[in-house]
């Protein structure tokens, strides 16, 4: 399987993973930027209306 024919998720991750290797960002950062970023998005999933 092709990455342009994978799922949106895992191209974003595929994405993001990339940006966080180009950029040298170490992982133990990026983990505890990326739990606030889980936070985040959980809580505006949890603040959007039922029918959405």
């Amino acid at each position: 399987m092709s990455l342009k024919d994978a799922p949106a998720h895992i191209q974003l991750a595929v994405d993001l993973i990339e940006l966080l290797e180009v950029n040298q960002v170490d992982p133990e950062l990026a983990l505890k930027a990326l739990a606030i970023v889980t936070q985040d998005l959980e809580r505006k999933l949890h603040e959007q209306p039922a029918d959405q």
